[in-house]
């Protein structure tokens, strides 16, 4: 079997997966059900991924964030402080919204699952050190105030977190209509607190 079929049969097997796990929860899906709903054997599943704790852990992996953020980091930043914090969280938010399934699974899951946590955390975690040198780089160009770079990454993250969490919950203020004023409102609310 090729690489590309593989992939393509673990992406179906996940896809399902979170499906299944986000109408159901973790625990009441069965690997036989996930099989089932991706059109594969049970067998065909555990080849991929050995168990359904597994199967989770490498979907937090293939649909989370971080290999985009550093693209995202390493390329496509101006130094301009708010046009750049505008493009790191829309693309967050998109991938957050995107994925949104995946993480009504994680919240719902918690600790449940052994190393959940530290597995999904360590995505939020890169996004904090990337933020952290960006803001360290544009600290030594005098372009950010006099701040701890570290507490406005988390700062940062937070705001965004939050405001990802209120639209994946459907909040009524964070219909899609409403929601990119928002977002643009909080980034210049944040960007002018951290401008020397």
């Amino acid at each position: 079997m090729s690489c590309n079929r593989k992939q393509l049969t673990a992406e179906k097997i996940m896809d399902a997966a979170i499906d299944l796990f986000s109408k159901h929860g973790y625990d009441s899906v069965t690997t036989e059900e996930i099989a089932k709903k991706a059109g594969f054997s049970e067998k065909t599943l555990f080849r991929h991924f050995k168990s359904k704790q597994n199967l989770l852990m490498r979907a937090i992996d293939r649909y989370h964030y971080a290999e985009e953020m550093r693209c995202l980091f390493e390329y496509k930043l101006s130094g301009a402080l708010q046009a750049d914090l505008q493009l790191i969280s829309e693309n967050y938010h998109r991938i957050m919204y995107d994925n949104r399934k995946l993480l009504r699974v994680l919240m719902k899951v918690g600790a449940k699952v052994p190393g959940l946590h530290q597995s999904a955390r360590r995505h939020p975690k890169q996004l904090q050190n990337y933020l952290t040198q960006y803001f360290r780089q544009l600290k030594k160009q005098n372009k950010l105030a006099d701040v701890d770079e570290e507490k406005a990454a988390i700062t940062f993250l937070y705001l965004n977190y939050g405001l990802a969490q209120c639209r994946i919950a459907e909040e009524p203020h964070f219909s899609d209509e409403e929601f990119p004023e928002i977002l643009k409102e909080s980034i210049a609310i944040f960007t002018k607190g951290v401008q020397p």
